[in-house]
């Protein structure tokens, strides 16, 4: 009877421990610090080697978790990590580690101005020497990426996908070219009378007017980019502190009108080389075709697809709880090798 109850005494430890393990790290193990010396709340200005010099890039992480480290990579380019630090309520209670980053050139990084640094792969050799800096590995390194950040996650995996455990490609289509397509079809849904207004100033060239701005903002910002009566003061903040001489260099001068040297950046006939799981966020009033997002859940290997109803290109703002309730499951589905 003694051996009995020793038996099952000891059942119950293993079954408590594996409990505690599948549940994350305690209070004490998310918040311990992961530098030693002098705290400065996460963050931490990781050096960076490029081919014209080296640079600081800024970047803050919250909490730590051996299993979870989530890297965000935020839009533009050229914005900041600000627009989204609306994932501080919701990655830490769940005991994610999340590190928030602002890529070269942008507000809180160096801002060097080579105008040889500002390609696709560049910045993916930047985000390369974040992970190693970092020690993220395909343990328990996600990487997310919303719009710009979108494309450079895609095509980091496509080059460094062996470094990862995950990825959520967020509001992002996988080819410029069928995004200006849908960008004409949401045009077409506008009064006449104001495409014709934008074109002439897009004619022009007066993409700094102050009228044409007003327009742009109201007409497809507030429809398309986020649809929220008030926008979020981080993301206001985001805009404030955008470097709009990458922006335009890449992107070219609105999120309306594209140009620059993403003009003809198209990867669609590669998003079967990613294997890797990978969910794909698309939202139904989003400046990104969401019909052409859930078919690129289909194309990679190990495809995902989440769907917005209310929400636009900052769907993580105007439709939060569809977003993050999708997010974190997918996340958590990956940790558990479902």
């Amino acid at each position: 009877m003694k051996k009995f109850l020793l038996l099952a005494s000891a059942a119950i430890m293993s079954l408590y421990s594996c409990k505690q393990q599948s549940s994350g790290p305690t209070v004490a193990e998310y918040f311990a610090p992961a530098d030693s010396g002098v705290q400065a709340g996460g963050i931490k200005m990781i050096s960076i080697k490029t081919p014209v010099g080296n640079f600081k890039v800024w970047t803050k992480r919250f909490g730590n978790n051996p299993r979870i480290k989530v890297l965000l990579l935020h839009g533009g380019p050229a914005f900041t990590h600000e627009y989204l630090e609306c994932f501080e309520s919701f990655f830490p209670k769940e005991g994610f580690e999340m590190i928030e980053y602002d890529q070269l050139g942008s507000y809180y990084s160096d801002q060097p101005r080579d105008s040889s640094l500002w390609t696709t792969p560049r910045f993916v050799e930047e985000v390369e020497q974040v992970r190693q800096t970092l020690k993220l590995d395909s343990s328990n390194f996600y990487l997310f990426g919303n719009s710009w950040g979108g494309i450079l996650a895609m095509e980091y995996a496509l080059k460094y996908q062996k470094n990862l455990k995950g990825m959520i490609v967020s509001n992002m289509m996988a080819s410029i070219p069928a995004y200006e397509k849908y960008n004409l079809v949401l045009r077409s849904q506008m009064r006449k009378t104001l495409v014709d207004s934008l074109m002439n100033y897009e004619a022009k060239g007066m993409y700094k007017d102050t009228t044409y701005q007003r327009l742009i903002f109201s007409e497809f910002y507030n429809k398309h980019l986020c649809r929220l009566p008030e926008w979020p003061e981080p993301v206001n903040r985001a805009f404030k502190h955008l470097n709009e001489e990458i922006y335009v260099m890449m992107q070219g001068p609105s999120e309306f009108k594209t140009g620059g040297r993403l003009l003809h950046w198209d990867i669609s006939n590669r998003l079967k080389e990613i294997t890797v799981p990978t969910l794909m966020v698309g939202a139904k009033y989003d400046s990104m075709d969401p019909k052409y997002m859930e078919w690129m859940s289909t194309q990679v290997k190990n495809g995902k697809s989440l769907y917005c109803p209310n929400g636009s290109h900052l769907c993580f703002w105007d439709d939060q709880k569809v977003f993050m309730d999708g997010v974190i499951k997918f996340i958590k589905d990956v940790d558990e090798g479902k």
